[in-house]
């Protein structure tokens, strides 16, 4: 009989010997990789984690006992050891489990994470609090609460990271971290950090030798304190001989380490000597990122993050936005030298990986430190260069006060390429990329676009490059659409100008104003609506900022209503950019509709399915049109019958 069939929560796991946790690792890996082949997910990154989640909800009194996963794309085990097995086949549906730890989903789950570098400051305020908590408690009462954070390498190397070591060590609180180190993050870890967490690998000889001079002391107590200095010195001298860098200690961590991060039993045992101590404490487990399934221990970054293995095999038929960005950007390269790229830790998935292979001296990993890569490009822009930061919309958030301070109040040529800027899908809340468009358009020197299609896309790249400011392009996960049946015959594309839309469709009765992923839609739904006698104008927006207000103004005085559509939070996003034109200019007698998503944290579903949800589709987008026309006024008592049912 299966182990795991007895599991359903951290108190059935510790009736489980020790020897049987070997066997309990391998079933639990044997339904991950069942489970996400099917429904998609962090496949690599959870099968790497599994002995540490087993260790921990073994040694621990959880939930009382706090583990903080960071990013939390490794938590799969953790999720079924805490009473989520069955309903792991809904990880990422609507209405499923979330593919991140969810503090509404569990109370095992300590927080809602899915960016990294967040969980040694978040683990040190709890820590902080409990101490806090301790001292007013009462004797009968001062059971302490263990606080653990469990980060990866790539992570460790961010700011955010690195700022909580230093503030944890300075206070002496009770805190565990256990640093995940497989050498990856969604790729190859870069930096000086990961070069020394990889010395460290490779000269495990320093706890042994500090772990012999303790045992020395203890075995001639006599001596006293003659002896104990003497041994720490030597231990110091040791230290600073072996181990390169001393990082860990000297931030006022104990450092234990490297352990065998698949070795159940050596975890469990450095977890129970530790969890004893007192102050900071960090351990190094060495991990095999997708351990178990030989396809992702051989390409983990392909594996980091699947789709179901039916999908894949159909998904992305066309081209990608991605794609289309990468073989651009490498041609722009050829033929101006200034131009170097700059990801954070993701050169595959935004499409980095081409402009790596062709011009090695020009591009720049940072690993995963957002803040980093926008203030280093600024550095590189204001010594001439055109730099081009590539970087997902969710992940852009993360440095925004470098947006303002170092590249946009110095007005610096730097160029943003957001990546899965609207919806995601199956990653939801924490991934979404639904606030860019919100949080860009206010910063002053900023110009903002986003392209209908491939072609439009590359025109804005171009464009951008060329240009003497700093400017953002975003654009969605997904294929490119192709629809020239949705243009009139005499249609053709002209070129970017500066703050300048395109009439795509000329109307009679009401115009759409689209942006970027909704142009498409909003032609489709013109089409839609003209079968039903009823003609929109559809406009390509092309830019958030500076608005066209000349095409504003003409739209404004021709139609009645006016329907404006975006992949964004409505509060202070596209829409709301023409509501406060026409309030600025006094434009009234005209009817301004927004369709866009709620402010609201979006949850995970698949990309289609949420589109649909939320209005972004073109029945949607023709239901809107529908509903102002009829509160124009446009219907009359003879043709209201024949109102189009949608």
């Amino acid at each position: 009989m299966a182990l795991l069939e007895n599991i359903n929560n951290p108190g059935e796991l510790k009736k489980l010997s020790l020897k049987q946790l070997p066997r309990l690792a391998q079933e639990i890996r044997q339904e991950i990789i069942q489970t996400v082949t099917r429904t998609g997910g962090h496949l690599a990154s959870s099968l790497g984690a599994v002995e540490l989640a087993l260790a921990l909800h073994y040694c621990l009194d959880t939930p009382q006992d706090k583990i903080v996963w960071d990013v939390g794309h490794q938590a799969y085990a953790h999720k079924i050891l805490t009473g989520r097995r069955e309903r792991l086949k809904t990880l990422r549906q609507w209405r499923g489990i979330s593919g991140f730890p969810n503090r509404g989903e569990s109370i095992y789950d300590t927080f809602t994470v899915g960016h990294g570098s967040t969980s040694i400051s978040t683990a040190l305020g709890l820590a902080c609090a409990y101490a806090a908590q301790k001292k007013q408690a009462s004797a009968a009462q001062q059971r302490s609460t263990k606080v653990v954070a469990v980060i990866g390498d790539a992570s460790l190397g961010g700011g955010m990271a690195l700022e909580a070591l230093n503030h944890a060590g300075q206070l002496k609180k009770d805190l565990v971290v256990i640093l995940n180190d497989n050498k990856m993050g969604i790729s190859r870890s870069v930096g000086a950090l990961s070069h020394y967490l990889n010395r460290i690998i490779t000269m495990p000889i320093y706890n042994r030798i500090r772990q012999d001079i303790e045992n020395l002391v203890k075995r001639v107590p006599r001596l006293g304190k003659r002896l104990f200095s003497t041994a720490k010195r030597l231990e110091e001298s040791l230290k600073n001989l072996l181990v390169p860098g001393i990082i860990f200690e000297e931030l006022g961590f104990r450092y234990f380490g490297p352990i065998d991060g698949h070795n159940i039993k050596e975890i469990v045992h450095t977890l129970r000597g530790v969890l004893r101590l007192q102050g900071p404490v960090l351990i190094h487990a060495v991990t095999i990122k997708g351990k178990g399934y030989s396809r992702a221990e051989k390409v983990p970054e392909k594996f980091h993050g699947i789709g179901s293995l039916r999908q894949d095999k159909a998904a992305f038929r066309g081209r990608t936005f991605t794609q289309i960005f990468s073989e651009k950007l490498v041609s722009l390269a050829k033929q101006d030298r200034r131009i170097v790229a700059i990801t954070a830790a993701m050169p595959e998935g935004t499409g980095l990986d081409k402009f790596a292979q062709s011009f090695p001296g020009r591009f720049y990993d940072v690993g995963m430190a957002e803040a980093h890569a926008a203030g280093f490009a600024a550095g590189l822009a204001a010594a001439g260069l055109r730099p081009v930061i590539a970087i997902y919309s969710t992940f852009l958030q993360r440095s925004y006060d470098q947006l303002i301070h170092d590249v946009c109040l110095q007005n610096l040529p730097v160029t943003l390429c957001l990546d899965r800027a609207g919806i995601v899908g199956e990653d939801g809340a924490t991934h979404q990329g639904i606030f860019d468009l919100a949080y860009l358009r206010h910063i002053p020197n900023l110009t903002v676009m986003a392209p209908k299609d491939g072609q439009e896309l590359e025109g804005m790249l171009e464009f951008a490059l060329g240009a003497s400011r700093p400017l953002a392009i975003r654009y969605p996960k997904g294929e490119i659409p192709h629809r020239p049946d949705l243009f009139c015959k005499d249609y053709k594309p002209c070129g970017i100008q500066y703050g300048r839309g395109e009439i795509l469709r000329e109307g009679r009765d009401l115009a759409i104003i689209a942006l970027g992923s909704m142009v498409y839609p909003g032609l489709e739904a013109a089409k839609i609506l003209a079968a039903q006698g009823i003609e929109c104008a559809v406009v390509n927006a092309r830019f958030v900022k500076p608005l066209d207000e000349l095409l504003i103004k003409e739209l404004c005085a021709k139609f009645a209503a006016v329907i404006v559509a975006e992949e964004g939070v409505s509060a202070g996003g596209f829409g709301s950019a023409v509501l406060e034109f026409l309030e600025r200019e006094g434009i009234r007698g005209v009817r301004l509709k927004r369709i866009a998503l709620p402010c609201a944290f979006i949850p995970h579903a698949k990309r289609e399915f949420l589109l649909e949800r939320y209005g972004l589709t073109a029945q949607g987008i023709a239901q809107t049109v529908l509903s102002e026309y009829h509160e124009a006024g446009r219907y009359n008592g003879q043709n209201k019958d024949r109102a189009p049912k949608m």
